[in-house]
């Protein structure tokens, strides 16, 4: 997914080597909670955190290519599912995990780390129109369309296998 990204966009090929993207999330993907999201399964055989960081590192791709807010992009496209429950099995809240999940990852975000307001859109807002409330900022809506596509490769198992290994890699998860 991230060559085929990167192809449509006339990405650089060595856009990861530079480390940007590693500045990035440093923080996060350091913490212990978020490394718990590897616990949770999303999409047939990817967890959360593999779901996550394809999101994140897609949305990261994108926004730096557009020229927005990248680092926010791919810092709340890491939260954006950091509800840490298996959805599958039972939820610890009341209501359609589609329609809530948002809200539980904010709360988790807000507990763990210091987010900017784009950020705590992104992880709010990740489910519209399921959660009503229309995007506030561009990078959100980037987030949103990258989180429904690699859900729905991971779905079909269509080319995020790879760049997801390469990043459990990178950040030895």
């Amino acid at each position: 997914m991230i060559e085929w990204i990167k192809s449509k966009l006339s990405l650089k090929a060595d856009s990861f080597n530079d480390g940007e993207y590693e500045k990035c999330i440093r923080d996060l993907i350091q913490h212990e909670m978020l490394r718990s999201m590897k616990n949770y399964m999303q999409h047939g055989d990817i967890n959360c955190l593999e779901h996550s960081l394809n999101v994140s590192y897609s949305s990261y791709l994108i926004c730096r290519r557009l020229g927005l807010d990248y680092r926010s992009a791919a810092r709340g496209g890491l939260l954006h599912d950091f509800f840490l429950y298996d959805w599958h099995i039972g939820k610890p809240y009341r209501g359609l995990h589609g329609f809530i999940h948002p809200y539980i990852a904010l709360q988790n975000a807000n507990k763990y780390f210091n987010l900017n307001d784009r950020e705590k859109d992104i992880i709010q807002k990740h489910m519209w129109p399921l959660t009503l409330k229309l995007p506030r900022y561009k990078e959100t809506f980037i987030v949103l369309l990258a989180d429904k596509y690699c859900a729905s490769t991971e779905r079909i198992k269509f080319g995020s296998i790879k760049n997801v290994n390469r990043l459990k890699e990178i950040f030895e998860i």
